[in-house]
């Protein structure tokens, strides 16, 4: 996708230095564009945890870059346990989203069976690269199913299909395309007439911030609602559908995303609007089967709730909104039952949230 016209992914290696790894500092944005450098694994560590990159796909594959950038510098001596303790290290950046686990995971097992090979660290950047790939296509295949939805709406209205969105699960979220966008994207490029509510997505403003950002540089329709309009709006038949994105989802449909999707979808099932979840293979945890019961949420820092961040003076700024010696309690994600859940969009197609449903697109897995 792109800023200011210019293509981006949202990770890359260093033209100059393939020991260093570019990430877009989502920090800064929608006020600043800037880079940031991952040197070490724990650069790739305060990245993901301090969320200079967000979003269960990016995390992921910034965690494989980690991997790669740790093998660069681990001594000779006993290299192998050092290289799993990184990896516990890394997976424990953030907890909630299951995508981190996986790719580090793939890296570690890729890395020991390919431990005598003299060419290992280029493989093991070339398998980065691979899973960093992997996860563009599943956003382009995400959004060519999640299409035929917006399609069939379109054909049946005859004029502008209003879509709502929770957080951000567009590119930045991912490499490129994004998960609960890309279909959007892929309606606009085609001509048809898309519009979508973006929720502004407290505490961290990630769709006020970043949906709204990428929205614009594409060109799409938009607008920034308050986080409690949605059901109103679904009240007032002013949304179509509403496509969320996943940081982690059982075996049975139960869809863990950013804290306030499970509201939006108790007020799309009210008012019968489409529910649907966007993600990649990568986000299905093929072990739980109890969302609510099992899936860990993240509770982050008391500042992401007490202040707010602005631009200012030309300058990113930041103020207090509740009084100092309020406590606070910010849980990151909450957890959407399956029953209602639309259906699930995945680079494998569209199926029913439910365990059946999910085994037939991925029957290798009905053995786990």
């Amino acid at each position: 996708m792109k800023i200011q016209g210019k293509h981006y992914h949202t990770i890359w290696v260093d033209e100059q230095d393939s020991t260093i790894i570019q990430v877009i500092d989502q920090r800064k944005l929608p006020f600043v564009f800037e880079t940031f450098a991952l040197r070490t694994a724990d650069d790739a560590y305060f990245a993901i945890k301090e969320m200079v990159v967000r979003g269960a796909p990016l995390i992921g594959v910034t965690a494989a870059y980690g991997m790669y950038l740790a093998l660069l510098i681990l001594s000779q001596n006993n290299w192998e346990n050092d290289l799993k303790q990184v990896a516990e290290y890394l997976k424990s950046s953030r907890p909630t989203a299951v995508n981190l686990a996986f790719a580090v995971d793939e890296m570690l097992d890729f890395i020991l069976e390919n431990k005598e090979n003299a060419d290992l660290k280029e493989k093991v950047l070339a398998k980065a690269a691979e899973l960093k790939q992997l996860e563009i296509d599943y956003g382009n295949s995400i959004g060519e199913h999640g299409l035929q939805l917006i399609e069939k709406i379109y054909e049946k209205k005859g004029d502008t299909v209003n879509i709502l969105t929770h957080c951000n699960a567009g590119w930045l979220a991912c490499i490129d395309w994004g998960t609960a966008t890309a279909p959007v994207y892929k309606a606009h490029l085609k001509g048809i007439p898309v519009h979508v509510w973006v929720d502004e997505t407290r505490p961290r403003n990630q769709g006020a911030r970043l949906t709204s950002y990428e929205l614009g540089e594409q060109g799409v329709p938009h607008t920034v609602i308050p986080d409690n309009a949605g059901g109103h709006l679904m009240q007032h038949d002013m949304v179509d559908l509403v496509i969320v994105g996943s940081d982690r989802t059982t075996v049975t449909g139960d869809v863990a995303n950013k804290i306030g999707t499970y509201l939006k979808a108790l007020a799309a099932h009210d008012n019968r609007v489409p529910f649907y979840v966007a993600l990649p293979s990568s986000t299905f945890d093929w072990e739980m089967h109890d969302g609510v019961k099992e899936i860990p949420i993240e509770q982050r820092s008391a500042d992401e709730v007490a202040e707010i961040e602005g631009w200012h003076n030309d300058l990113i700024q930041t103020v207090r909104l509740i009084p100092k010696n309020s406590p606070v309690a910010n849980y990151g994600f909450d957890v959407t039952p399956a029953r209602l859940v639309s259906g699930l969009i995945s680079e494998r197609g569209i199926c029913k949230a439910d365990k059946t449903s999910i085994l037939n697109l991925y029957p290798e897995k009905i053995n786990r």
